[in-house]
């Protein structure tokens, strides 16, 4: 009887992690900014039915990347466990932190497990605050870690290449067409020449804190980000 191939555990895991990052590398990048009225969720993004961006709940919102079966059952799972949560408490109940801490343990778990691949996502989960100081969004890695975005991120792609492009053209109290601009104007960072990218391989949204709704969370038209990258 042959032995069985031993591999080291810190092996296991570094093999796991590349994989995992190969396959998220492979997609097209999606970048979060703070502006002045809430949170804008950008991604490249042809397909006009499959959405990388879509709401959780009133004040909450996701963005993903990588693999479109295994971040849309997260997505549907965050639904479920908000609806749930709320009806079974109170909507105030609901928190873009207890999503994420949900998210957290399911990446990780699925990470560590020997019996099945890592999933090739990346996931911002973002809440609209009342304030613009208590707007909150985190960032979700394959392995379950979770990190506080303090302004604005990109993830998904080159995103070596396009996040120090929108950090450094970032500012405070941005509005909404500007903000609209540097995020379109990173994602085409990722070669040289720089690209651009047309409004119509763009998928935008935000949550709007100036909505009379509940429900926060709206999709901006192709032809309002054209005037917005005009």
């Amino acid at each position: 009887m042959t032995a069985p191939f031993y591999v080291s555990p810190e092996q296991l895991m570094k093999d796991r992690a590349d994989y995992a990052r190969k396959g998220i590398a492979r997609g097209r990048s999606v970048a979060v900014v703070k502006y002045a009225d809430g949170v804008l969720f950008v991604a490249e993004n042809p397909s006009r039915g499959l959405h990388k961006i879509s709401e959780i709940y009133d004040r909450i919102g996701f963005a993903a990347v990588g693999r479109y079966n295994e971040f849309e059952n997260l997505r549907i799972a965050g639904v479920r466990l908000a609806d749930m949560r709320g009806y079974s408490y109170d909507r105030k109940d609901v928190t873009g932190r207890g999503l994420a801490n949900a998210y957290a343990q399911t990446l990780g778990s699925i990470f560590s497990s020997g019996g099945e691949k890592p999933f090739e996502v990346e996931l911002f989960v973002a809440e609209l605050g009342e304030d613009p100081a208590d707007d909150q969004i985190y960032r979700l890695t394959y392995d379950g870690s979770v990190a506080d975005v303090e302004t604005c991120g990109v993830m998904g792609g080159s995103s070596d290449k396009t996040e120090p492009e929108l950090t450094s053209a970032y500012t405070p109290g941005l509005d909404l067409a500007s903000a609209i601009r540097i995020a379109a104007t990173s994602l085409g960072a990722d070669v040289e020449p720089q690209r651009t990218i047309s409004a119509d391989d763009l998928e935008v949204a935000v949550l709007d804190r100036n909505r009379t709704q509940p429900r926060k969370f709206r999709r901006i038209s192709a032809a309002d980000v054209g005037d917005a990258l005009a």
